[in-house]
């Protein structure tokens, strides 16, 4: 999750929660919920109770959604009290504390291995090198193949069921029957999404992944930000139990959020490292794949809310909202994520190395920046269409049935293979659009936000 969510603007007509009295309740019910949901888990923890490793990552799995689902709402509402740019850097951040958490956890228990056996744990122990990449490399490939492709497939079905029905959807620029368009805004983290993509075909070629590695892609965030931040700052327009917080008054509202800043990082520190460790031995207990377990149902859980979100703008057709948010999480993911793991793992590790990669990682990060470089291809014209939408999300699904069913020197044939596939299908989109891409890289890196918000 990364930068700001959509926002809708609440109507007199509209469904959006927390406008009445009615609306409060059930935004006061659903944040009560979903803080029930971490109670279990938060228990075990303080209790040091023994239970099946199964059971303990569903319960310790359960608080960080809570968590993040906490977290998305505060830092939606944050945006009240602070300048836009601020705002930004620490949604950037925020929002993705239970991804981070866990891939951290892995990468610190890698740098120990590292300290303690000057190579990466193997054999009968856990390979905690290739479980600090799988949970990174899965995050990203959800939140194109599913996150993207879902916000398009599903704004573009529910226009058209609306339109059956008679509704005018005249003013509704951004979607129709057949495709979702993004603003000109949309340009600038496309643009910094081709540089950080870019970037990483270079990463399947290297032993490890290193500081030097780190410096580049921390700075390819940190300038998105710079390019972002000089945005023309709004008012937010927040939904849900973040519109409910927002309708407090200033001392109250800072005083809610901070409180749920305060207990999702805590739920984040009690449990993130426990779930991450109960995923890995569920999986060796029932014979599953421990790198698949963390690769898919890890990110899972911190990318949910952020798909629910996204999900839910897309349903009420605001899809350049959605999916813009969605293109700027991934730039958050595949530059800040990417570039904190090598630091991490030298700080953990105290030496200078860098993160080894084998085959297997290798091949990981290949089909993920191969993805990256398929999806930046589709929306290089500011536009997805629903078949362009279809072709992600088979390609996904393929590359995740044949992960689950092969084992060994084939599974490692097939993400080559898939990523191969992602940089053809790039390669004749690119063509069919080759004159878009100067213009996107223009708008993205020099035009003014003045000019581009026009």
């Amino acid at each position: 999750m990364p930068s700001p969510l959509p926002h809708a603007t609440p109507t007199a007509d509209s469904p959006l929660l927390g406008s009445s009295p009615a609306g409060a309740r059930k935004q006061l019910f659903v944040m009560a919920a979903v803080g029930a949901f971490a109670v279990p888990g938060i228990a075990v923890r303080l209790s040091g109770a023994d239970i099946a490793s199964g059971l303990a990552a569903a319960l310790f799995g359960l608080a960080v959604v809570s968590a993040a689902f906490m977290l998305a709402w505060a830092a939606e509402a944050v945006q009240l009290d602070m300048s836009a740019g601020l705002a930004l850097a620490l949604l950037a951040l925020i929002a993705v504390l239970p991804e981070y958490a866990v891939d951290f956890v892995f990468t610190s228990k890698a740098g120990n291995d590292y300290a303690r056996l000057g190579r990466c744990a193997v054999g009968t122990a856990t390979n905690n090198c290739h479980l600090a990449l799988a949970n990174m490399t899965g995050g990203n490939q959800l939140l194109i193949g599913v996150g993207w492709s879902m916000v398009v497939l599903l704004a573009v079905s529910r226009a058209k069921t609306l339109r059956r029905r008679g509704v005018d959807l005249s003013n509704e620029h951004d979607v129709d029957e057949s495709a979702v368009n993004l603003d000109r805004s949309h340009a600038i983290e496309i643009a910094f999404l081709v540089l950080a993509a870019g970037y990483g075909l270079t990463l399947p070629l290297r032993s490890q992944l290193g500081l030097i590695d780190a410096v580049v892609l921390v700075s390819i965030f940190v300038g998105y930000l710079v390019r972002i931040a000089g945005s023309p700052s709004e008012e937010p327009h927040l939904v849900g139990p973040a519109l409910l917080i927002g309708q407090q008054s200033q001392a109250r509202r800072r005083t809610i959020v901070a409180v749920m800043f305060i207990i999702a990082a805590g739920i984040i520190l009690l449990c993130a490292e426990h779930f991450a460790e109960a995923l890995v031995a569920s999986g060796r207990e029932a014979g599953i794949s421990e790198f698949l377990l963390v690769k898919w149902l890890a990110p899972l859980a911190s990318e949910a809310p952020e798909l629910l979100v996204a999900g839910l703008f897309a349903w009420r057709l605001n899809a350049n909202s959605a999916l813009g948010a969605l293109i700027s999480s991934k730039v958050n993911q595949w530059t800040l994520l990417v570039g904190t793991l090598p630091i991490v793992f030298a700080i953990s590790s105290s030496s200078w190395h860098g993160l080894p990669l084998d085959a297997l990682q290798r091949s990981e990060l290949f089909v993920t920046a191969a993805q990256s470089v398929f999806a930046i291809a589709i929306v290089a014209d500011r536009s997805m269409s629903k078949r362009e939408a279809q072709g992600l999300l088979s390609l996904f699904i393929v590359q995740f049935i044949l992960q689950g069913v092969l084992k060994g020197d084939a599974e490692q044939i097939t993400r080559v293979i898939v990523g191969v596939v992602y940089l053809v299908g790039a390669g004749f989109i690119i063509g069919s659009k080759r004159r878009e891409i100067r213009p996107l890289l223009r708008d993205g890196f020099r035009v003014p936000h003045a000019e581009l918000h026009t």
